[in-house]
Order: C-alpha cells, then sequence, then structure tokens
C-alpha cells in the first residue's frame, strides 16, 4: 500500500487514545514515532509488545511545551527518515474544577500542554510538509470543544481554539496540498476518565445513543482514514456515539 511508507509522529503516543493510535497505524504497517514525556515505561512497553509482532516503531522523549525539546525530536526524525509526512497532535490533560477554583497556574499549565503544543509542533513540522507540496495534520480535541462542559472551562477553551485552529489552518494550508483536520472524541475509556465512579459511567451511557463509551480504537481507526483519505481537510470529526445530536 502507498500509505504505509508514511512516517507518522504521534504526540502523547503512550498511553490512552496516543497508544491507540500508535498501535493500530504501526500494526498496519506505518513507520510510526511514539512520543512521550513522563510515561516512559508505557513507552518502552509498547515498543516491546509491538517487537514481538516484529513490528519496529521510534520512541522519543520530548516535552512538547518545550521549544528546545520539539525541534531535537523533530531534527532526529529527519535525520533518520528524511520527512514527516502526518503529524497527530494528541499530547493533553484534563482538569475537572469549578471556574472560580481554577488558578492562574492552573490555566496556563492546560494552555501550555493542550494548545501550546499544538502550535510548536505544527509550526516546526510544517515546513517540511512544504517542502514536499504534501501532508497531513490530525488534531484530537474533545466534545467539550465542541459543547463546552461544566466544571471544565479551561479544557473546554483549549478543545474550542483547536477547533478553530484546524479550520483556519486548513484554508492557510490547502493550496499546498496539507490537509488539517481535527477528531473530537466522546467519553473514551481511558486513564483520563478514572475519576468517574461506575455510576458515572453508566449514567452517561444512558445518554449515548449506541449506549456504550468509546475505546481508543475507535479514535485510532478514524485518525487511519484521515491519513489515508485525499479530500478532507477543515474538519472537526466527532467521533461520539451520538452523544449529542
Amino acid at each position: 500500500m502507498e500509505y504505509c511508507n508514511k512516517v507518522i509522529l504521534v504526540t502523547g503516543g503512550s498511553r490512552g487514545i496516543g497508544a491507540g493510535i500508535v498501535r493500530l497505524l504501526a500494526l498496519n504497517g506505518y513507520k510510526v514515532i511514539l512520543n512521550y514525556n513522563k510515561s516512559e515505561n508505557c513507552a518502552k512497553d509498547i515498543k516491546e509488545q509491538l517487537k514481538k509482532e516484529n513490528i519496529n516503531i521510534d520512541i522519543i522523549k520530548a516535552d512538547v511545551t518545550n521549544k528546545a525539546d520539539i525541534s531535537y525530536m523533530i531534527n532526529k526524525i529527519i535525520e533518520k527518515y528524511g520527512r514527516i509526512d502526518v503529524l497527530i497532535n494528541n499530547a493533553g490533560i484534563s482538569q475537572e474544577k469549578l471556574f472560580l477554583d481554577l488558578s492562574d497556574e492552573d490555566w496556563k499549565n492546560i494552555m501550555e500542554v493542550n494548545l501550546d503544543s499544538v502550535y510548536y509542533c505544527t509550526k516546526m513540522v510544517l515546513p517540511y510538509m512544504l517542502a514536499n507540496k504534501t501532508g497531513c495534520i490530525i488534531n484530537i480535541s474533545s466534545i467539550w470543544g465542541v459543547t463546552g462542559g461544566s466544571c471544565e472551562v479551561a479544557y473546554s477553551t483549549t478543545k474550542a481554539a483547536i477547533n478553530g485552529f484546524t479550520k483556519a489552518l486548513a484554508k492557510e494550508m490547502g493550496p499546498s496540498n496539507i490537509r488539517v483536520n481535527c477528531i473530537a472524541p466522546g467519553i473514551i475509556d481511558t486513564d483520563m476518565n478514572k475519576n468517574l465512579s461506575k455510576e458515572d459511567i453508566e449514567r452517561i451511557k444512558e445518554e449515548i445513543p449506541l449506549n456504550r463509551i468509546g475505546q481508543s480504537e475507535d479514535i485510532a481507526k478514524c485518525a487511519k482514514w484521515l491519513i489515508e483519505d485525499k479530500y478532507t481537510t477543515g474538519q472537526i470529526i466527532n467521533v461520539n456515539g451520538g452523544w449529542f445530536i
């Protein structure tokens, strides 16, 4: 397959949705670079698991809020592969607090991790895509970036900003054959939702037309489709089981 030679960087790829994306793309023959910051053991575990199936991925430690770290990471990828075909901006953190309880530090931290990282990584990768007149950028947003989430004002703000970033950049990059899209997951079975009780999960499932929460693979399959598609750009794709219609 022509697609499988693509070099793909997944930020925050050691856990949750990112790990699901890494696994699915690697199993389908793509050249995957897993970026991690703190979860080194998880990154190494994924690499070892895939190695048992004769699949090799690269893992690179980099803090995606730090420009020097990002520059180092991208330079390492370019040195080895000469290009980056796909950037998946997945790194992110959640935060659940009443708005008036948010500290300035809370606000700054989530903006840096969820939003600034998308800006820095995209800005540093784009020159290589522009040089090749082709590329694909996929940003991972959230249902709360579309509808807003009570007690998650800061998180919702970052994800709504990513949606706007996606649409605007898609218009700017379209003439250069670079597609920019966004996946907005609903509730997905990851550590990010570990604070929810079984009762909370059951209540949420009752609100979802498909009566179940999503899996990382559901998001990974959407990412794979966006990589292989050639005519979709500037879209916020809601993968949420019909949670809001």
